[in-house]
């Protein structure tokens, strides 16, 4: 099954140029941070087989988080535990989220949320979306916990290569 841009087609429709998927992995665990991803793909650079991480062999994740990081934005953000325990697990997912939209190095125009609610304090115009995933964040952020998410291990290496917002 290939993957639905429908959404992005309506937000570009609307005018919007610069959509972001936003997704968060971690609000399962009993400990550890909450991590959000917002990632901009340029619609003429979607890499071949991009669909929700589920459906994806490990292989596949990590050969498809390579192609995103190598023609997407990608900001990835976090919400400590004291966060978390401090606003509640959702309230810590919707600020990872704001987070990660934040640390675009050129803002987006419009967001598509995966979840049932947007974050209260969105910083643009967004849509949720009642699907599993966004393709492009849940190939990102979809590795299995409590492993440290791919894009970690390239910030050490090369920092300038995305910006992190914290």
């Amino acid at each position: 099954m290939e993957p639905d841009f429908s959404f992005e087609e309506r937000a570009r429709a609307m005018g919007y140029a610069r959509i972001a998927g936003v997704d968060e992995v971690g609000r399962g665990p009993l400990a550890g941070p909450v991590t959000a991803a917002a990632v901009v793909l340029d619609p003429a650079r979607i890499p071949q087989g991009l669909r929700d991480s589920k459906k994806l062999t490990a292989k596949a994740r990590q050969r498809l988080h390579d192609e995103i990081a190598a023609v997407a934005e990608v900001s990835i953000a976090h919400a400590t535990v004291e966060e978390i325990d401090s606003l509640n697990i959702l309230r810590a997912s919707h600020l990872a989220m704001v987070r990660a939209l934040n640390g675009l190095r050129i803002p987006a125009d419009y967001a598509l949320i995966d979840g049932n609610m947007l974050p209260r304090d969105m910083p643009l115009p967004a849509a949720r979306l009642l699907r599993q995933a966004l393709e492009a964040t849940a190939a990102l952020d979809g590795s299995e916990r409590p492993r440290p998410l791919p894009l970690h291990d390239r910030l050490d290496q090369n920092p300038e290569a995305f910006r992190t917002a914290s």
